[in-house]
């Protein structure tokens, strides 16, 4: 059952982008979302498994290297940060498989868009679900090129190579530092499985451990969009709008939330490397959320959002609040997706026009549209008995309760950014949906709710 989870979104994309031409679209698009859903509902099973009956799973397939001191195998791990990680992964990329279906139904290349979508899903459940270091390292490198593949999909578009090109080579740095850390992780440990690595962390020496920690830290700034390597994320805007809910709300982003959680262990004995951590975060949360107070383009606001919320994330991990971070990534994934594909619902039915200056007055044209945004913005403000308030506020709680500077950095640079995240978050709806009508009167005249928003 462990191991279907995974296969099934490798056999749903295999299949739409072998056999594309054979099964037709309806064809590609019914198997990949038949194949998505069922590995949703085996990860809400494997969740109770593992995180609430504590019971977890581990599988080894084959052995993969063996020279001298290096021994690597094809092994998965299934215990409960996995299966929680697993459980946003499959729910969010079921949802957008099956969004898809009407939003690109117009689409010719619908089989490579589907194909594409789960193989995405399927590196990124493979970085999850790796026993070691190596096997992660695949799942980062899949989901790198997956994500080329889904920003440029309109491939004729100018803006859509250049942003593609960009996340690519932004990503590479990450990479390089990613790279350079399994090799300090091998030389200093003699090893890369989780296990032996974590085992020995409290007998090695504090620097080693935080020159480690530092490249873990600058290979997760590239995947999760930190201040300094955040520039590829807003211009990841140019795929279809369901990519970039699944980039933003589940995979991309938070793989590298996922390599520091994972690396927990040993980042616990590098106290250095914790508070650059939090530094980083509460600057980029800061830093983020002033810049999407300045947007007009309606997805990159919801972008900038997302790289605020990283912020809050690296907050949260460099207070050793680990399971704090999980809760709100969770979250995250989950109001993020129903923002982006909401908004994607604005633009299917306002001619693609992304510019909130020239939209306004469709309270009264799309209700139900606007409904799920207005949930989706109260649960980002983390207005109370919204999920993001529960796990937002545990983040400033945990900093103010911190003695030390990174705590008081937490706290009163997590809560003057949660005021400008409530900002912007109104300024979206106001401008979107309350204000007079400034677009032109034939597009209003078109406007539609979803299928299947």
């Amino acid at each position: 059952m462990y191991l279907s989870i995974l296969a099934l979104p490798l056999f749903g994309a295999a299949s739409a982008g072998l056999l594309g031409r054979k099964l037709g679209v309806t064809g590609a698009q019914l198997i990949t979302s038949v194949c998505m859903c069922t590995s949703a509902l085996l990860s809400i099973v494997a969740f109770y498994e593992v995180a609430l009956c504590g019971s977890p799973v581990s599988i080894y397939l084959s052995s993969w290297i063996d020279s001298g001191m290096m021994s690597v195998d094809w092994a998965f791990m299934f215990d409960s940060l996995t299966v929680s990680m697993l459980l946003p992964v499959t729910v969010v990329s079921s949802m957008v498989h099956i969004y898809s279906m009407s939003y690109m139904a117009a689409d010719p290349h619908n089989q490579r868009f589907f194909s594409y979508l789960s193989m995405f899903t399927f590196f990124m459940l493979v970085l999850v679900a790796g026993d070691n270091y190596l096997i992660l390292f695949v799942g980062w490198e899949g989901i790198g090129v997956s994500s080329y593949l889904l920003i440029n999909f309109w491939f004729t578009r100018i803006q859509a190579n250049k942003s593609a090109i960009k996340a690519m080579t932004v990503n590479r740095v990450g990479d390089t530092f990613l790279s350079i850390a399994f090799f300090g992780v091998f030389w200093a440990f003699g090893n890369l499985d989780y296990a032996t690595v974590y085992s020995l962390s409290p007998y090695m020496n504090e620097t080693v451990l935080t020159i480690i920690g530092l490249l873990f830290l600058f290979a997760a700034m590239g995947k999760s969009a930190q201040l300094g390597l955040h520039t590829w994320l807003p211009d990841a805007m140019e795929g279809p709008t369901p990519v970039s809910a699944l980039i933003h709300a589940a995979t991309l982003v938070t793989a590298g939330v996922y390599l520091l959680l994972r690396s927990s262990p040993l980042l616990e004995y590098a106290p250095t490397t914790l508070v650059v951590i939090t530094w980083v975060g509460a600057i980029t949360a800061f830093f983020a959320a002033t810049t999407g107070l300045l947007q007009n383009d309606i997805k990159r606001v919801i972008a900038y959002s997302t790289c605020s919320q990283m912020g809050y994330l690296f907050m949260a991990v460099g207070i050793s609040q680990y399971s704090v971070a999980l809760f709100h990534l969770v979250n995250h994934a989950f109001f993020k997706a129903v923002l982006f594909l909401a908004a994607g619902g604005v633009l299917h039915s306002m001619a693609d026009q992304q510019d909130m200056r020239r939209l306004g007055g469709l309270i009264n044209l799309l209700p139900f549209t606007y409904t799920i945004i207005l949930i989706g913005s109260l649960s980002l403000m983390a207005i109370p008995f919204m999920t993001g308030f529960y796990s937002k506020d545990l983040i400033l709680e945990s900093g103010y309760a911190t003695y030390t500077m990174s705590g008081h950095i937490v706290y009163w640079l997590g809560t003057l950014t949660a005021m400008i995240t409530a900002f912007y978050s109104f300024r979206l709806i106001s401008m979107t949906f309350l204000t007079t009508p400034n677009a032109p009167k034939v597009d209003y005249e078109h406007t539609h709710e979803q299928d299947m928003i």
